[in-house]
């Protein structure tokens, strides 16, 4: 298959192109290149999709497959325009940010989408559901009979430059100091590895699935995540607290992602967020290799990067050993 990955030089794009390269497709991956080239074996276009329309002038002509990870949809539609009368099949990568309503478990496809950004509005981190939410709109509109709509959820892995999944197992493995988890045992966490995802999107294109999917590993519970975590690292006998999360929001700890964040932590009514059914997924194919091999993959991936690196997601040590010390002065 002639195969064009608009993006291939970051974390799943790239693992995409990476997989095609190794099952023998023709690969284009049309990037800036801006901090990383694309896998070995695969072709190199280079352009800015900032452009508008003009950017893919060397691209025009027949695709078997092209695979979209936009989340801006003036450039999306741009490349919808251009590309899509001349390509077979076409897969853009959503989110499960989409969804208007993140407090029902195991909701699956069905379930209402936020209203699409305005025509013409580019996107921002600030409307990142409306934003996938519209290129949903219009890829269905413009390739409806050839797209393949991946909702994926939190994406895990070797590589995920996010830092959200692997601030875990990190933290234990660093071996110093107290830990601080936020109380939520029970809560569900639920995942996808970036190869599975990969491998999912580069054989449903090669079978010509069409339609909308969530992309989405398993439910784990938190508590079982942690566990998991202390056993990888080998730090089972490492001191822990667990504040409530009435403290922790007193204390200015944030939710999900950003400094001083406890990653996969949610706010109230986001019980469904990351429990949502990927049932549909599972019977077209979808494959999912056991959470525990990506936890240690992550950490494996985690060790090499730098367990002490500066971090997008998590507590800083400063912030955490302040924390501690607060909490516990408080249960004198």
């Amino acid at each position: 298959m002639r195969i064009l990955v608009l993006g291939g030089t970051a974390f799943l794009s790239a693992e995409i192109a990476r997989q095609a390269v190794a099952a023998g497709h023709d690969v284009t991956c049309f990037a800036r290149g801006s901090s990383t080239n694309p896998p070995d074996g695969a072709t190199w276009v280079r352009g800015d999709r900032a452009l508008g329309a003009a950017a893919y002038a060397e691209l025009a002509g027949g695709w078997d497959a092209v695979v979209d990870v936009s989340r801006d949809p003036v450039q999306a539609r741009d490349a919808l325009e251009v590309l899509g009368p001349g390509t077979a099949h076409w897969t853009f990568v959503s989110s499960c940010s989409v969804y208007a309503d993140h407090s029902v478990p195991g909701a699956d496809e069905s379930a209402a989408v936020l209203e699409p950004l305005p025509e013409g509005r580019p996107g921002s981190p600030e409307t990142y559901g409306e934003s996938k939410s519209a290129i949903e709109h219009m890829t269905l509109g413009l390739v409806g009979e050839k797209a393949h709509i991946v909702r994926a959820g939190l994406i895990s892995g070797p590589g995920d430059g996010t830092d959200r999944y692997g601030y875990w197992p990190a933290r234990f493995a660093a071996n110093s100091e107290t830990v601080l988890v936020p109380d939520i045992t029970a809560a569900a966490i639920q995942t996808i590895d970036v190869r599975d995802l990969a491998a999912w999107i580069l054989r449903s294109a090669e079978g010509g699935l069409t339609g909308t999917f969530n992309a989405l590993g398993d439910v784990v519970r938190f508590g079982d995540y942690i566990d998991q975590c202390r056993a990888e690292a080998g730090s089972g006998g490492d001191d822990v607290i667990r504040p409530s999360e009435d403290w922790l929001v007193e204390h200015g700890v944030d939710y999900w992602a950003g400094p001083d964040s406890l990653p996969l932590w949610l706010p109230p009514g986001h019980d469904g967020f990351q429990a949502r059914s990927n049932g549909a997924a599972r019977r077209r194919g979808m494959v999912l290799r056991p959470w525990q091999e990506t936890l240690a993959a992550t950490l494996a991936d985690e060790r090499i990067r730098g367990l002490d690196r500066p971090r997008k997601a998590g507590l800083s040590r400063g912030t955490e050993q302040r924390l501690v010390a607060q909490w516990r002065e408080q249960q004198r």
